[in-house]
């Protein structure tokens, strides 16, 4: 039997794991953490599923089972801050073993490793407790190594102590530079501390049984996982973009809760204060509710608090992602409300001041996702939402407007439905292969465009950055093979998998118990080129400095990611573009002399140092001076270019802020790159101009 791939690749696939069930509300005693006989059958249903339908071929020897093995380790433990060697050299004698007990839906090590882990940490917490009390020195010259992914296991209590006491003076340090008393201070760890516990001895069996097998299935690749009965119910939610909470999209770093993304129309985004990269420490409920320390919490926990119902507001303390570990804290409070279609459409601007093009008009198109409103197509309503839609109508407004150019902007697009990225790349080019779509089992699929014609035929480009992903990626590579117009920015995410949801109740007819389902990877993307978009994204014609390396972001960041590779090219026409090279040297040119891309690299400067840093100093004067420090280097250039551009800068954190001047100066930073891609495509629109006196000549 084949399954049918559904070619639908929604931002809020992402957003599945961040939108699980918080925890049973009782502590669940050692005796209840055994597996159970519809576990068993689960983990027998999924190696059957993977074997037969997952895009990579993987052999199920001890090699995978100690990765597996790793990747359970750092799932409950990814600070090796509880596990002792000892421990850990039991659990590898055991893995000799993992994988024919995994084929046998034999759990007891996956149980065991879990119970000890428990053990560890309520002796943890019990000596942190007992830290808090004591007076601490920050004078002395220490250092405090938070960053532990690839440090060796402790040997003894000893040095588990030792680190331990370096962690609770960091903890205690943080929230000092933050402002807070030391009895504030306290008062707040002793509840981080017995809440860690509490949240371990609230783990069930299913969650226990969860953690487990969402480690063994991204042993395969980062984005197949396990999803329980109460998972696959909160990704229904996920799945209908409505749902009522602040619009992001978070992910566990450690034992922070990390903004991954904000969701365009969502509070988050239009807010302006929340940002990717910014860490959750504290959330409150309403104007006046009181803070709760969430460092340390599950990622489900942590979404169970932020989310609630339209209307109501949540307050986040956050830390923002320039401060690392040093920095201080921010509180933003925020109304939730639903995030809808209409708040993630496209949305169009003209820029018509061109330096190094006086005369010409540049239109810009802004487009945050791939939307299409599937319930109103499924109804029959023939005017559903969609981007091809709303795009089509939006260049024709510029058109008649007399633009020489449009840029589609997709800076931060995540994706969306397959068919809105295929349709779409119909109004620029008459008829043709958009994609090709590989399967399991080797079969390729072609998605075309069959509609004739084009809606717009003049001078394009498309802008991109590192978030750009799936199919946005699968517009900006079509666009690029056909030579239909410019890529422009950064290479993007890299994103070339397709999943499906398999419900694992369809394998065993006539059983009630519900399995919950698995996000399998099944297909990958090939562009009509023959080279994929997995891994290596689309990379641009014209780049813009990049922030950090691309190797450090996007799905070359993911551990095991599937690799590169290539098919046979579709049968589809090339045209050819301007010069790129030349194009490049005349970007790079002002971009060397704009203050706006100044600004931006200062920042990029200063987050490549917080994420080279492993570890920080636990001497105060030294803390503060690195934060006013780091700081100052970004906020010094901010101001400068927000001066040369006639604006105020506002602080964003002072006591009374004018909303609308800083919404301007957000404004302002977030069109440097729009308006430099307008400035390459009226280079390319000048290059072509110039060569075609000579193409007639040679006719």
């Amino acid at each position: 039997m084949r399954l049918r791939i559904p070619l639908f690749l929604t931002a809020a696939a992402l957003l599945f794991s961040a939108w699980a069930l918080g925890a049973a509300p009782h502590q669940v005693s050692l005796s209840e953490l055994f597996p159970s006989q519809t576990q068993a059958k689960t983990a027998i249903v999924i190696n059957k599923v993977l074997e037969r339908y997952h895009y990579r071929k993987v052999t199920f020897d001890e090699a995978f089972a100690r990765s597996v093995l790793d990747n359970y380790l750092e799932a409950l433990d990814p600070g090796r801050s509880f596990f002792l060697a000892r421990d850990v050299e039991r659990f590898e004698g055991g893995a000799r073993r993992l994988n024919e007990n995994l084929r046998r839906g034999e759990l007891d090590s996956a149980f065991d490793i879990f119970r000890v882990y428990r053990m560890r940490v309520d002796e943890r917490v019990a000596y942190a407790l007992g830290l808090i009390t004591r007076p601490f020195d920050f004078t002395v010259d220490e250092s405090y190594q938070f960053d532990r992914a690839k440090a060796p296991w402790a040997k003894t209590d000893a040095e588990l102590d030792e680190l331990w006491r370096l962690r609770v003076k960091n903890d205690f340090l943080s929230l000092r530079i933050a402002g807070k008393s030391d009895e504030d201070i306290r008062e707040r760890l002793r509840q981080r501390y017995d809440s860690l516990a509490r949240r371990i001895q609230q783990f069930t069996g299913d969650d226990v049984f969860q953690t487990f097998m969402s480690a063994y299935t991204e042993t395969l690749e980062p984005h197949t996982s396990y999803m329980s009965p109460a998972t696959s119910e909160n990704f229904d939610i996920g799945m209908k973009l409505s749902l009522e909470g602040i619009g992001a999209v978070l992910r566990s770093d450690n034992e922070y809760t990390v903004i991954q993304k904000t969701i365009p129309g969502g509070p988050a985004r239009d807010s302006g204060q929340v940002s990717a990269g910014d860490r959750i420490i504290g959330v409150a409920q309403g104007l006046d509710g009181k803070i709760e320390d969430v460092v340390g919490w599950r990622l489900q926990d942590v979404v169970d608090k932020i989310r609630g119902s339209k209307g109501s507001v949540v307050r986040l303390q956050l830390v923002s992602q320039a401060g690392g570990h040093k920095g201080g804290t921010r509180e933003v409070s925020l109304v939730r409300n639903e995030i809808k279609l209409e708040d993630q459409a496209a949305k169009d601007s003209v820029i018509d001041q061109l330096p190094n093009a006086p005369g010409l008009k540049i239109g810009v198109i802004e487009l945050p996702a791939f939307y299409r409103d599937f319930e109103a197509e499924t109804h029959g309503k023939r005017d559903f939402k969609s981007t091809t839609r709303d795009v089509r109508q939006i260049l024709n407004k510029l058109v008649g407007q007399g633009v020489d150019g449009v840029v589609i902007d997709l800076r931060g697009n995540g994706g969306g439905a397959l068919a809105e990225a295929t349709s779409l790349t119909g109004l620029f080019i008459d008829t043709g292969p958009v994609v090709q779509v590989k399967d399991s089992s080797g079969k390729v699929e072609v998605e075309r465009d069959t509609d004739p014609g084009v809606a717009y035929a003049g001078p394009l480009a498309v802008l991109v950055d590192r978030d750009s992903a799936s199919a946005s990626e699968i517009f900006a590579g079509a666009i690029q093979d056909y030579g239909r117009g410019l890529v422009i920015g950064e290479p993007t995410f890299g994103k070339g998998t397709v999943q499906t949801l398999v419900d694992l109740n369809r394998y065993v007819p006539g059983d009630q118990t519900n399995l919950g389902r698995l996000r399998l990877t099944m297909a990958e993307f090939f562009r009509v080129s023959g080279g994929s978009t997995q891994l290596k994204g689309v990379e641009p014609d014209v780049h813009f400095p990049a922030g950090d390396d691309p190797a450090e972001h996007g799905e070359r960041s993911l551990h095991n990611p599937l690799p590169w590779a290539r098919i046979d090219a579709a049968d589809y026409q090339h045209a050819q573009v301007p010069d790129a090279a030349a194009l490049t040297r005349q970007s790079t040119e002002r971009i060397g002399q704009d203050v706006g891309f100044k600004m931006l690299e200062r920042r990029n400067q200063v987050l490549r140092e917080v994420k080279e840093e492993t570890r920080v100093s636990l001497r105060e004067s030294d803390r503060r001076a690195e934060d006013k420090h780091r700081r100052t280097l970004f906020e010094d250039e901010k101001d400068r270019f927000l001066r040369a551009r006639g604006i105020t800068p506002v602080k964003e954190d002072a006591d009374q802020v004018d909303e609308d001047a800083l919404e301007a100066q957000r404004n302002a930073i977030a069109r440097i790159q729009v308006e430099e891609a307008a400035r390459v495509l009226a280079d390319g629109i000048r290059l072509e101009s110039a060569s075609r006196p000579k193409a007639a000549m040679r006719n």
